[in-house]
């Protein structure tokens, strides 16, 4: 994964954010995100997404990926250059739509046991369809299992956690809302968001 740090610091800083107003958005502590910005640590997915949401950006601008042009037609060859991008927890992701728009569209692997116990809200909507394996998705107290072909469409604002059931992981299209928000992103079970 290319480091993010230099690129995190540059957005907090653009936006008129000290350390401490910038982790209050994504709701980190002030060092953990400095520890983000300076490299010591790698952010995991999760993270990288309530980072692009606070920002106002995508993961692939904050990973600096250069931007494809505004085609509505993203070809398999065009869509990532190279290979899945790696996050924390084992999770990988590839762009599977156009970069500076008002959602984002990943095609994500997660892992069996990755992030089981962590429970993310935020502002925005979020659409998750299955491809392969099966998903446990729970969506406030109501846990459902979805397999190949299911989708999911859901306020973020519910409190909401993917699991992975089969051996293999499970491999999802997500596509969620970028918005710029002053309310954090909330991570709760597993510790901080990027306590993983």
């Amino acid at each position: 994964m290319p480091s993010v740090a230099p690129r995190l610091r540059d957005l907090r800083r653009r936006g008129g954010l000290t350390l401490e107003d910038g982790a209050r958005r994504v709701g980190l502590s002030p060092a953990h995100l400095s520890r983000l910005e300076t490299g010591h640590r790698q952010p995991s997915l999760p993270v990288l997404l309530a980072l692009a949401r606070a920002y106002g950006t995508t993961v692939s601008d904050l990973l600096g990926e250069p931007a494809p042009d505004r085609d509505p037609v993203v070809r398999t060859g065009r869509r990532v250059p190279g290979e899945h991008r790696p996050a924390a927890d084992g999770w990988t992701y590839q762009q599977a739509g156009g970069s500076g728009r008002a959602m984002q569209a990943l095609r994500v692997h997660v892992p069996r046991g990755s992030q089981q116990d962590l429970v993310r809200t935020h502002p925005g909507e979020e659409w998750i369809y299955v491809l392969e394996g099966r998903l446990r998705l729970t969506l406030g107290e109501r846990v459902e299992f979805l397999g190949p072909g299911d989708a999911a469409h859901f306020d973020s604002l519910t409190p909401h956690r993917l699991a992975a059931t089969g051996t293999e992981g499970v491999e999802l299209l997500f596509v969620h809302t970028l918005l710029r928000s002053a309310a954090p992103g909330v991570c709760l079970g597993g510790g901080t968001p990027g306590g993983h």
